[in-house]
């Protein structure tokens, strides 16, 4: 579990580069927001490192016009990389705040993403099927709305493990019959996937 198996498509590095991730920062962390390293954006939640963003974005293999479900808004950055590369992004936030400055700043930056305020454990059934989903809070598994909302040949994207501790980074794909196949990528730490 070295790394991804793959190159980071040039597109994907440009779409989170185009971002100014100051944006997406509390005031008191811009000073580091050229750093990629993950930061704090309040209420117990983080902003990942860009390059980690840039990396789940290319397991995802996301192409224009590809519906694409993200548990976890948070700043909204991850959801504007994807609306970037041409995807019909739906995005769920369990902590009303964050949802709220999410929404603001993606509105005062003309990105379209579909928000919800509520449980990603349940999903967006209205918005389902999904090419994609990418989860950016861990889970010991993979919810099963979530399984089920995901389209046949759709790709799954998420730190699978102990939520207070180190967790695997994965890519499931869903076969034509249903079946699951899953590639361990690296080991990574995400916070918790909580209950609305």
């Amino acid at each position: 579990m070295d790394g991804p198996s793959e190159e980071i498509p040039e597109r994907v590095r440009r779409a989170v580069a185009a971002l100014a991730r100051e944006r997406f920062v509390p005031e008191g962390e811009r000073r580091h927001a050229g750093e990629d390293s993950a930061l704090p954006i309040g209420f117990g939640q983080t902003i990942s490192q860009p390059s980690l963003v840039a990396w789940m974005t290319a397991l995802l293999e996301i192409h224009p016009g590809e519906r694409v479900l993200e548990i976890g808004t948070g700043s909204g950055f991850q959801a504007a990389v994807l609306a970037r590369l041409g995807a019909e992004v739906w995005s769920i936030e369990v902590v009303p705040e964050l949802h709220a400055r999410a929404r603001a700043l993606l509105d005062e930056l003309g990105i379209p993403v579909h928000l919800r305020r509520g449980d990603g454990h349940l999903g967006w059934p209205e918005g389902a099927p999904f090419d994609a989903i990418i989860l950016t809070c861990a889970t010991p598994e993979i919810p099963s709305a979530l399984w089920e909302q995901l389209a046949i040949g759709g790709r799954l994207v998420a730190p699978l493990g102990d939520p207070h501790d180190l967790q695997t980074l994965v890519r499931i794909r869903k076969g034509a019959g249903g079946e699951r196949t899953e590639e361990r990528i690296v080991a990574v730490r995400f916070v918790p996937m909580t209950r609305g």
